[in-house]
Formats: structure tokens, sequence, C-alpha cells
């Protein structure tokens, strides 16, 4: 199916798109383009929104329904949700009984790309494992398509890419819910408990996450983490072939660490692909992304190639990334750890203890094992945000906690906090911010949550 047979299917239907965002918002106008009925719904107030934006898509022949009652009076055939609003909505979920269509941009992506996709994602490291991936493709020559819940939306650029393109994809479990989708490739990078304030269960999010393969037939790929436990025990499931990676044993097919070195293996046959220490980004997880992404454009791309870009690849803004020295002290912003388990994967890639600034929304995931290891890992600790009193009890309860060792801070303001562990540092230390937690108690993502560190550093004299 192409794109314009796509949107001609929808003529004559009435459309909801849900949600006016990055995503959404290239969708909107294409179907308007065509001449579709739609109505845009969104939370936003028209003031919020903009009403010179709303006139707009009025004058373009889109109704609106704008506000905290937006998605009341759900009666369209075809609904676009945005990733953000889950399935179980009461509205949507009552939609769909009375037989509306649920959809995404990225299902419809889906159904109309014309190229191989690769898709990946887990609890942790899937940002940064999608643009290896993509990295590795455009210096083996494809022409490459990064998209998802990272790079463009790509559902309105289908028609221009090519057979022979290679399409990328980072897909959150919001994205995976309920969605139809069939990748060439499909990576799941790991599992642990995340997002627990929206989904209604664990089991709910780890089922989430299967959706990403079990759409898949015979000749596609599956890419587990062998490591962990969730993943693991997916395998059965699989209708293609399955390729592990593994820091603790040998896959018949996929990626193995022993240490020192990343192997490749077929048939249980293993060839060098490089040493950890050729591989520029810091930390025992950026070599569990790599071995991920070697195993999943195995085929596509040589050992020369995964060396080349291991080699010079400086990694993904937010992530364990180093802003400044002043006066000897370092300041890192690893603001896309929005769970306990990312900040702890970046506290054991770190070569010394930092002074650590977390805290931030409750996404309701236990901090007991982050506890301990802020105690062993951490030189002084600032917590800011809705979680900073939860953070500091998990802290005490650990066995490893000495006050005369570790000191704890709590303060509200975030400004305030960095400039009280800044204030803290001496030449020769790291400031770290790896929050641990969403960004949404007091920012509108990690990004404006990283770059508001990065300012803050920057302004320090």
């Amino acid at each position: 199916m192409t794109l314009d047979s796509y949107i001609a299917g929808l003529k004559g239907k009435r459309i909801a798109v849900v949600g006016l965002g990055v995503s959404n918002m290239p969708l909107l106008r294409t179907l308007l383009s065509a001449g579709c009925r739609v109505t845009a719904r969104d939370r936003r107030t028209e003031e919020a929104f903009g009403t010179e934006e709303a006139a707009r898509l009025r004058a373009a022949g889109c109704a609106l329904r704008l506000g905290p009652d937006y998605l009341e009076d759900l009666s369209e055939d075809v609904i676009f949700r945005t990733p953000g609003l889950h399935p179980f909505t009461p509205q949507l979920a009552e939609a769909k009984e009375r037989g509306a269509v649920l959809t995404s941009e990225m299902e419809a992506f889906f159904a109309v790309c014309p190229c191989p996709i690769i898709a990946v994602t887990g609890s942790d490291g899937k940002t940064t494992t999608t643009t290896i991936i993509s990295e590795l493709l455009r210096a083996e020559g494809y022409t490459v398509h990064l998209g998802g819940n990272i790079g463009t939306p790509l559902l309105t650029k289908a028609g221009e890419m090519k057979s022979e393109d290679a399409a990328v994809l980072e897909l959150s479990s919001f994205q995976l819910h309920s969605m139809e989708c069939r990748p060439h490739v499909a990576v799941i990078t790991n599992v642990s408990p995340n997002h627990l304030d929206v989904h209604p269960s664990y089991e709910d999010y780890r089922t989430a996450k299967k959706q990403i393969f079990l759409g898949q037939g015979p000749e596609d790929i599956l890419v587990l983490n062998a490591d962990n436990a969730i993943t693991r025990a997916m395998s059965p499931e699989a209708k293609g072939e399955v390729r592990f990676f593994s820091r603790q044993e040998k896959p018949d097919n996929g990626c193995r660490f022993d240490g020192t070195t990343v192997w490749r293996v077929q048939n249980g046959r293993e060839t060098k692909i490089l040493d950890a220490s050729d591989i520029l980004l810091p930390g025992l997880h950026n070599v569990e992304n790599y071995m991920a992404a070697f195993a999943a454009t195995g085929g596509m791309v040589s050992d020369e190639t995964c060396r080349k870009v291991a080699g010079s690849f400086r990694g993904v803004a937010h992530r364990l990334e180093m802003i400044r020295t002043l006066r000897g002290v370092t300041y890192c912003n690893d603001s896309i750890a929005s769970s306990p388990t990312r900040t702890i994967a970046g506290l054991r890639a770190l070569k010394q203890k930092p002074i650590l600034i977390a805290g931030g929304y409750d996404k309701h995931i236990p901090f007991d094992e982050l506890g301990g290891e802020i105690c062993r890992r951490v030189r002084e600790l600032f917590l800011t945000g809705f979680t900073a009193d939860k953070i500091a009890e998990a802290v005490k309860a650990s066995p490893d906690y000495d006050p005369e060792k570790l000191k704890i801070h709590i303060i509200d303001d975030f400004r305030e906090t960095v400039l009280a562990a800044s204030a803290a540092a001496e030449e020769g230390d790291l400031v770290l911010l790896s929050p641990a937690c969403a960004s949404f108690d007091k920012f509108k993502n990690f990004e404006e949550r990283g770059n508001t560190f990065r300012r803050i550093v920057t302004e320090l004299e």
C-alpha cells in the first residue's frame, strides 16, 4: 500500500486526530490537504494551542475540539491517537467498542513504508541503540530514515522513500500498545519496571513491548537481551530468527562480550568485531547497546564499518553528555535517565564517584536498588522534585548507607539544586544530572530538563 492509496481509503470517513503534537501535526495537514473530514482534538485551550494556528486549521476545513473536554463526543470512524494517550482511556475504549478504528501515525507508517524497517524498544538504551543502528547503516551507504520516538515524523515522508532505503524507528510502550506492526528486524534492549504511572500494571507494560515482534513472520529477525530474564523469556514466541546479545554467555546467533572483546556469533562460530576499548562511549551499558545494534545489522553492515562507527560516534544529547569543565569540575548531563535502572547504568559507567543530582516526577517505580547504588557510588547527593523524599528514604534504608560519608541535600528549586551541587564541588569532581525519574513535575520533557541544566552550567563563572 502506498501513502496515496492509504489516504484515499480514508475519504468519506470521519477522522479524529487526537493530540496535536510533533507527530500528529504533519498527519493532520496531509489529511486536510487531501480533502478528508477531520476533527482535531487537543487538551490545550485555544489560547494555549495558539489562536492563529487554530484559525489556519479552521480555514483549511478542520473542525476543532480544544480544552478539557476534548475527548467528549468522540464519534469519528477513524481515530489517530497521540502516543501519550493510553488506549485504555475510557473515551477511546468506548469509541473502539462502538466500532471506531483506533490507530496512530506510526501504525499507519508501517502500513505504507516501502523499505525494510528496523524497530527498537526497551526500558533503557533504546534511543542510543536506535541511533547507533542508523549510524551504522549510513556509514555502510544506506539512505536512512530515522523516526518514531526520535527523529522526525515519517508517515508523510513515505512517498519519498525508496525500497532500497532503511527506516530505523525507536518505539515506546505507549506507541506499541495495541499497535499492529511488522518490522523486518525488531530489537528489545531490556525490560524492567517503567511508566507504571500510566500502564495499569507491569504485565501490561511488558505486553506492550512484545507488540514489536508478535506480528513478524518466519523471514523476520528478533534481537533480544539474553541477560534480561523478561526479554529472554520472549524468544519462544518469535516466529522468525532470534539473535541474542549477552555479557554472560555465548548465544548460537548474535553477539557476546567476554569482558574485553565483542564477538559476532553465527551458528555457534565466533568472529571478533572489536575490543571494548575501541568504543568511544563509556560504560558497559553502551557495550550492550553496540551489541544489540551489531546483531540487528548483521548481514547489512560489515565489521569494518562497525569498528569505524564505534570509534567515532560521540553519543546522543542528554545521555552522559559532558557539558563543560570549569575550575577542574566536570558537568555531565544524563537527563534521559528517567528510571532508576538508567541512573544505575550511568553511575556504573563512571570511573569516579560523582556529585549526583536526582529526583523528579513519580512513575511509581521502587528506588530500593538505586538507594544501594547511590550509597556505593555517589560522593554527595542533591535531590529535587516530587520524588526527593522517596529517594532519600531508599538511600537511608540501604545497609550501605553511612551518613558520615554521604551527605544528602533536598532542595525544591531545580536551579538552586544545580547551583548548590556546583558550590559543593571541588577540583577533580564530576557533577552528574541523572534524575532516575521523569521530568513532568517541573519540565515538559527530559530534553527541556537537560537543556535547562546545560544553560545553568554554561552560565557558571
